[in-house]
């Protein structure tokens, strides 16, 4: 499976950015899939998971409220609609897909990842 992460950019804070993560490779409707993110020095974290059909999702606490993950099975794209953007959002972004078809909330439970796609809120 490959996944192909874009949409990252420069935006000021309280802007918004969607993220896309295409796959390709093999069928991945099945998959549970996820978005990270890693600011410098700090360790990679999840951002937002969401199962195969779409119906449950996960966010962390700081994202709450402001992003929103989905997924067009149809597309085999997955995006993270991100709004009301703080400075502290500014990481690489990352999405990633397991073959498991529920919520993945551990990165080592992941068994794909993009390249990552970087976000830069200015304050």
């Amino acid at each position: 499976v490959l996944l192909q992460a874009s949409g990252g950019g420069l935006v000021q804070a309280g802007g918004s950015l969607r993220l896309s993560c295409a796959a390709s490779g093999r069928i991945v409707s099945t998959y549970g899939m996820g978005w990270f993110r890693q600011a410098p020095g700090k360790e990679r974290e999840l951002v937002a998971a969401i199962n195969w059909n779409g119906i449950r999702a996960y966010y962390g606490d700081s994202v709450k409220g402001r992003f929103t993950i989905s997924r067009d099975n149809a597309k085999a794209t997955v995006y993270l609609q991100m709004i009301r953007l703080k400075p502290e959002d500014t990481a690489v972004y990352y999405c990633a897909a397991s073959v498991n078809d529920g919520l993945v909330l551990k990165d080592y439970e992941y068994d794909y990842w993009g390249q990552g796609t970087l976000v830069t809120v200015s304050s």
